[in-house]
């Protein structure tokens, strides 16, 4: 398997989480509407119960790959996310929709966490940071398509099947992996699968301040951006009127996420991982700030509020796979593990604030600016814990 191939294999299996939240955005007013939600808010839980089964699942397919190899439990977990993405599509209920949005996030945490631990039982150090970079360049472009496609499909369809479109194309990607990827697993790492050695996995993983701080700062990071993607369509449409460009402009944010994700690729070597996302994370707490700050005098214009946030987001793609490589690079050899409880924080974590945030929506930008803003500030307090007070260091002293 070539370097291109495998770099855009990965970078589709971790596609399918993207797409699972991005092409539903468009339909869930439609959604809501058809299943009788009224609350515009109650809407966003068809993004959060995918997280919630995202973010549990995770604990349970990192030590099955650390036990099976990855073959076999990523293969199980893209066949739960097939079956869930069409069954969603004939949930007759809301809390059916709900129910099966929460078993496709079960499955879909199989494509990260294997995915990642793949990537690195294939590359360490900073050519694992660049091999991220390029991968979640790929994976940046579904954010820019997905919502499109979604909107594509709702105009010649009902929103049913934007989850036959998502079985389908995880079909593609299965068929794909179960043909070309190879096992990755060393046999000799293999772990056994019982509950003291999973706890002792997890205890190397919470005991590790640079994998436990790098991970806590994305998790609050992170959920500044599932806070965004919650409440995207009612900022978009509800407050700028943007109507069917609602996915043009939301594609173009991302367009950004993806341009900084292959800049971070050719950069990461010759600067490395600490220099860049450090610089980055101050950046994302320096635009944040003045987003802030001109929000308290009112909703902003939208083309303000477009370069604020576009500026804001451009640090994600400087400092989401670097802080995951600086997370992951002294866990090797629990490499599944490790990913699992990672992920797991990162995305329960995440998922969490970032339905505080959403949630806390009121017809205004402000929890968003104020949200972005906090999280921030806590980021670079758990990053100053990591490195001991000294940022931009290129390397750090022993643990």
């Amino acid at each position: 398997m070539s370097k291109v191939e495998f770099i855009t294999l990965m970078a589709m299996l971790m596609a399918l989480n993207a797409l699972a939240i991005d092409i539903m955005l468009p339909g869930l007013q439609q959604i809501g509407e058809s299943l009788g939600v009224e609350s515009e808010n109650h809407r966003q839980y068809i993004i959060s119960a995918y997280l919630l089964g995202f973010a549990i699942a995770q604990l349970v397919f990192g030590p099955l790959a650390d036990r099976f190899g990855r073959r076999g439990p990523l293969l199980v977990g893209l066949g739960i996310y097939i079956v869930a993405a069409f069954a969603g599509a004939v949930a007759p209920t809301f809390t059916g929709l709900l129910i099966m949005r929460f078993v496709h996030g079960i499955g879909s945490a199989a494509t990260r966490v294997i995915t990642v631990s793949i990537i690195r039982d294939v590359f360490g150090g900073r050519q694992m940071a660049e091999a991220m970079s390029l991968i979640m360049m790929v994976f940046m472009i579904v954010p820019v398509i997905a919502p499109g496609t979604g909107q594509i499909i709702m105009l010649f369809a009902e929103w049913h099947m934007i989850f036959v479109f998502m079985g389908l194309a995880s079909i593609v990607v299965a068929i794909w992996m179960a043909i070309r990827l190879p096992e990755t697993l060393n046999p000799a790492d293999k772990r056994l699968l019982n509950i003291g050695s999973i706890f002792q996995a997890f205890r190397v993983v919470l005991t590790n301040r640079i994998a436990l701080c790098y991970t806590l700062a994305s998790t609050f990071i992170f959920g500044a951006l599932f806070g965004f993607i919650n409440s995207a369509q009612q900022i978009y449409v509800g407050i700028y009127k943007l109507g069917t460009m609602f996915p043009v402009v939301f594609a173009g944010v991302a367009g950004f996420m993806a341009l900084s994700s292959y800049m971070n690729s050719r950069l990461v070597g010759r600067f490395g991982m600490r220099r860049l996302s450090h610089g980055a994370l101050l950046g994302f707490i320096g635009v944040n700030s003045i987003w802030f700050l001109l929000s308290l005098f009112g909703t902003l214009p939208l083309w303000l509020f477009l370069l604020l946030f576009t500026l804001a987001m451009f640090q994600f793609g400087l400092i989401g796979s670097n802080f995951n490589s600086l997370a992951m690079e002294p866990l090797g050899h629990v490499a599944g593990t490790a990913s699992s409880v990672l992920g797991f924080m990162g995305t329960a974590g995440g998922g969490a604030i970032g339905a505080l945030i959403g949630q806390a929506y009121d017809g205004t930008t402000m929890p968003l600016a104020l949200g972005f803003f906090s999280v921030a500030i806590i980021g670079l307090f758990f990053v100053l814990i990591a490195e001991r007070g000294k940022l931009f260091q290129a390397h750090h002293k022993p643990l």
